[in-house]
């Protein structure tokens, strides 16, 4: 680098003072042995220091020159004693000091020290008039030392506070290029709080970012599809986008199929952000948003995967999305992506997409079934984690609810990997495996040949069986669980099956507790966790949430004590005397029984929960 030298005439000599003619001399020394010369301390930093002091513009230029070419080379911490000299030159009303000033700034603060110290130092005031220069150069490198600055959490909001971000926006339409990379960046770095993202809308920035995901630069795009995919995280600021920006989710949609993967990400994830909303969840399906989404699902690359998983997971929630993502062919590849070990986020999406797809309609839960997802389910769920599991154990309750499926769900064995799961370390694992299995005992329309031995084969196994699982949460502290069980129990009485009413009234752990639950009015609590729900459903199981939950598992165990002793009664009175009537037997005082069974039904129908 060479020194830039006074140009001023000879007639005004002395041009230098004597240490500014000193520290031209030791700078030039030093420069010639940069590569073992410690600029940041001793005598090269004072000689540069005298330098920017000077008020000669030509030495502050050569010292703004020095530091830019220094910190290109080398970033470190440095103190104050670094920093004042270049921020100094920041205030220069010389526009080359100004611009190569800006650019060392801007180098030291990729430094998270030096971050916090620049902008501790007063360095935002400076950098903002910089903002405003009509120099390009000047402005790009001020927006991008900015840029730089908002990286670090602590100084966001003191940029948001400073007014730099009405600049920053204005700068964002900049004709360079380079401008606008740094400003949108810079806007970017400011949306990650939810103060300052209210400052971002305050400062007119949400039109301007939707304008500039036409633009012609990869680098922009993703600065500004960003940036509005963490606005949108705020519910406030999407009923915003929703009346301001019609055209956002098209434009979106088209960035799916952008050239750059990261902004085909970031655009299904600022969708997946909007459709956090009904509108948003109806429209992206109008605007064709689904193809896109679904060459996305099938990707190989994980951060495409799993922010188009997550979208759909948000558009499934609306009950009209449910056929038309079925229709699409969204089913096998969901499917497959239950069994995606690589991540459980991805794995987790896809369940629940699953499960929100067979909430509204018999249709879609058949579809469900017949690709394949139960049996995916069954091998699985019990491998998997936690969070997993609850999403499956929810989906079987889901598809558990349609009477045309519930035999054919048995007959898969699906009760084989839900009792396991009843005694999982997690309540909402065992709530919602618990409801499947209550789900799949509940039958509306009973016929005679309605065949209930699925609950036989696993009444003892495994891990206990049915048997063990229903004293578990009969015993439980939670009323939801005794709910689960004594109404599941309910159910499994009604089924008519001689076998299974014998395995229940001949049980020397279930009737017991089901005698002491019939007279206890000890309000036991109640756990937040329930029947597993799809964003819009109802289940055959609900549990109970008022005060009055206790009364109705007195009320349903005083019914099956009811059912028990009036079969009892009915063996009884029908048997003469040498009668070998067998425990189960439910050919006693038929006209009482189906009485009875109708006055169940009527209790415990679904529409009887709340």
């Amino acid at each position: 680098m060479t020194l830039v030298q006074g140009r001023r005439s000879q007639s005004y000599e002395p041009l230098l003072l004597e240490n500014e003619r000193e520290a031209v001399a030791d700078l030039l020394q030093y420069l010639e042995n940069r590569t073992t010369t410690n600029f940041f301390s001793g005598s090269p930093l004072s000689a540069l220091t005298t330098l920017s002091f000077s008020d000669n513009v030509d030495l502050q230029r050569s010292a703004a020159l020095a530091f830019a070419e220094i910190t290109e080379k080398e970033v470190r911490p440095v103190g104050r004693d670094t920093l004042d000299p270049i921020l100094f030159l920041l205030s220069s009303h010389d526009t080359e000091v100004q611009r190569a000033a800006s650019a060392a700034l801007g180098n030291l603060a990729v430094n998270t020290d030096n971050k916090l110290l620049i902008v501790k130092l007063g360095g935002l005031e400076p950098l903002i008039r910089q903002m405003l220069s009509p120099n390009v150069e000047v402005q790009c490198n001020a927006v991008g030392c900015v840029t730089n600055l908002a990286t670090h959490d602590d100084n966001k909001t003191k940029i948001a506070k400073s007014g730099a971000l009405v600049p920053l926006t204005r700068l964002a339409r900049s004709k360079d290029m380079r401008v606008q990379r740094n400003a949108t960046g810079a806007l970017l770095n400011m949306t990650h709080s939810d103060e300052n993202r209210q400052q971002l809308v305050n400062a007119g920035a949400i039109p301007v970012l939707v304008s500039l995901l036409n633009s012609p630069d990869t680098d922009v795009q993703y600065y500004c599809t960003t940036a509005l995919s963490n606005i949108a995280v705020d519910g406030s600021n999407r009923k915003k986008l929703a009346q301001s920006e019609p055209k956002l989710v098209t434009s979106l949609v088209m960035l799916m199929d952008s050239p750059s993967l990261k902004v085909q990400c970031q655009a299904a994830l600022a969708l997946r952000n909007l459709a956090s909303d009904e509108k948003y969840q109806l429209e992206i399906v109008k605007a064709d948003g689904l193809q896109s989404l679904l060459r996305l699902l099938q990707s190989t690359y994980l951060p495409l995967i799993l922010s188009s998983a997550a979208c759909v997971r948000n558009v499934s929630i609306h009950p009209q999305n449910e056929s038309p993502i079925i229709e699409s062919g969204f089913l096998q590849p969901l499917i497959t992506l239950l069994s995606f070990k690589d991540n459980e986020e991805v794995q987790c999406h896809a369940i629940s997409t699953l499960r929100n797809l067979a909430a509204s309609s018999e249709k879609n839960k058949k579809a469900i079934v017949k690709a394949g997802a139960v049996q995916s389910i069954k091998e699985l769920v019990l491998e998997v984690p936690i969070n997993v599991q609850s999403e499956m154990t929810a989906c079987v309750a889901v598809l558990a609810l349609s009477d045309e499926l519930k035999g054919q769900l048995l007959e898969m064995g699906i009760c084989e990997v839900l009792i396991p799961l009843t005694n999982s370390p997690s309540s909402e694992v065992q709530g919602n495996s618990a409801a499947a299995l209550g789900n799949l005992s509940s039958k509306d329309g009973r016929s005679p040949t309605d065949d209930y031995s699925a609950f036989n084969d696993v009444w003892d196994k495994p891990d206990g069986g049915m048997h063990k699982y229903l004293y578990r949460f009969l015993t439980s502290p939670d009323a939801t669980f005794q709910h689960i069980a004594v109404w599941t129990i309910v159910q499994l009485l009604e089924s008519g099956d001689p076998q299974l009413i014998s395995n229940i009234r001949t049980s020397n752990i279930l009737i017991p507790n089901i005698r002491t639950l019939a007279t206890s009015r000890t309000t036991s609590p109640s756990s937040s966790i329930g029947t597993p729900r799809s964003h819009h459903s109802q289940h055959s199981y609900q549990e109970t949430e008022t005060n009055d939950g206790q009364g109705e598992i007195q009320l349903l165990s005083r019914r099956i004590l009811d059912f028990v002793d009036l079969d009892l009664d009915g063996l009884v009175s029908t048997s003469g005397p040498g009668s070998q009537s067998q425990p189960g037997s439910s050919h006693g005082s038929i006209s009482r029984e189906d009485e009875l069974r109708r006055s169940l039904k009527e209790a415990f129908s679904p529409g009887s929960h709340r």
